[in-house]
């Protein structure tokens, strides 16, 4: 109830700031060589999230739209993508014919520009990165699933624990965004990874060069921004399974979502369990303690309509992972300090199974992001709010298991807010303002 009271309060003040004009896109979509009419061809706008297919007869319609500037992206299986960017101020008819194609050329970047664009047209250096990438490349989180991408590459300290180096930066000259808000998680520590569910994002926008620069200075070596996807077409309902295994550690990892969208009402929501072994590498074979668990949730509640979109998420990130020391005997097996305070050699039935033994570590990262997208009569405006609270806490002193030697508690609130104005004479202007306000408290014995 509290989500739901949140989206309508937040849809009548933007409403209420709107004019009430409405026009719509409608045309036909065919083969460009045959001119056959193509059925379920699919036609996005990027900027509301927002689109339809093509019917029987290879027409398609979107309505309820306010005066403004659109980009518009029309995309079919075995065909080259088509753009284009209209000027709306009536009703537009506007036929595309498509080209035949093995692959998909031309992404949509939404990010470091002022309004939905081509890559080509883009004039900072993006790479993007869609879901097809994580599911066909073997990777235990999420950075692992970026380190090939070119100019980026990855620090590890566990199977869990990874983060991002660009152009040989890395730690706090990076910034992680998650859905336009900075993720800030104390992800820089040694011994700490980025909390993001893997299977919740859609797409990774990865900026390198001086165009890193707009979202701050601490984003000099580059900016990770983590997108989760689009809301489905009007009455569409979707269910998705996915699993994976992975020999190394007996990685078990599996996530269950269901997305829909009646009547521009839309909502999303995913289940993440994942849990590893300890992981195997030809000098030492199994590690010790190198295994982890990981639980994630999230659901998300919004709205699109003729004056924009609203939606807010909430997110879920708790993981529980050990700490690998490498201590080892004479003989050189890995060993474990037991309840009687002896250290102790790991057994061949621990080495292979799912326990976690002191020191391990606790995290869990709660997150609420709003993204709010108005279209006025004289340009747009961006609108991201976010609160978070990251809890980390260390287990290691056997007579204590259950009390914490660290136990940090950062909370954030971040807030973006930029109005773009209308293009005038090919330039795109925009200005805002944006901040962050953290409290760090360590509530453990230790520093």
């Amino acid at each position: 109830m509290m989500f739901r009271k949140y989206i309508l309060s937040v849809a009548f003040i933007l409403s209420t700031l709107c004019t009430y004009a409405q026009f719509r896109i409608s045309g036909k979509i065919a083969d460009m060589s045959s001119k056959e009419l193509l059925i379920g061809a699919s036609v996005s706008l990027p900027d509301l999230k927002t689109g339809t297919i093509s019917d029987a007869q290879g027409n398609y319609q979107v309505s309820n739209l306010k005066k403004g500037s659109y980009l518009v992206v029309f995309s079919y299986s075995g065909y080259k993508s088509y753009y284009a960017k209209l000027d709306l101020n009536k009703d537009t008819i506007l036929n595309v014919s498509l080209e035949p194609s093995a692959t998909e050329l031309g992404e949509v970047v939404v990010t470091g520009v002022t309004r939905s664009t081509e890559l080509k047209h883009n004039p900072i250096v993006v790479a993007t990165i869609d879901k097809n990438n994580f599911v066909q490349n073997s990777a235990t989180n999420l950075i692992d699933a970026l380190k090939n991408v070119p100019g980026v590459a990855q620090l590890t300290t566990g199977p869990n624990i990874s983060k991002p180096i660009i152009r040989g930066l890395g730690y706090n000259r990076i910034i992680t965004l998650n859905n336009g808000i900075k993720h800030e998680g104390q992800q820089w520590g040694d011994e700490h990874g980025i909390e993001l569910d893997e299977y919740s994002v859609d797409r990774v926008e990865i900026i390198k060069g001086p165009g890193s620069l707009m979202f701050g200075s601490d984003g000099i070596g580059g900016v990770l921004n983590f997108l989760s996807a689009k809301p489905p077409l009007n009455h569409e309902i979707k269910t998705q399974i996915l699993t994976n295994y992975q020999s190394n550690n007996n990685l078990v990892g599996y996530s269950v979502a269901n997305a829909g969208n009646i009547d521009g009402y839309h909502w999303a929501a995913r289940l993440t369990n994942k849990y590893a072994g300890n992981y195997s590498n030809p000098y030492d074979g199994k590690v010790f303690n190198s295994g982890f668990r990981e639980f994630d949730g999230r659901v998300a509640l919004g709205m699109t309509k003729k004056w924009g979109y609203t939606n807010i998420s909430v997110n879920s990130y708790n993981t529980k992972l050990g700490l690998v020391e490498g201590e080892r005997d004479s003989q050189g097996k890995f060993t474990y300090e037991n309840e009687e305070g002896e250290d102790v050699a790991a057994t061949a039935q621990q080495l292979s199974g799912y326990n976690i033994y002191l020191p391990y570590q606790k995290i869990n990262h709660l997150g609420i992001i709003s993204n709010s997208y108005l279209i006025l009569d004289k340009g747009t405006i961006n609108a991201d709010f976010g609160v978070q609270n990251n809890r980390r806490r260390e287990f290691e002193d056997i007579e204590t298991p259950d009390e914490p030697g660290l136990y940090f508690s950062l909370n954030t609130i971040n807030y973006n807010i930029r109005y773009n104005l209308e293009k005038v004479n090919g330039w795109e202007t925009s200005f805002g303002i944006g901040g962050m306000q953290q409290t760090n408290a360590n509530l453990g014995e230790e520093f």
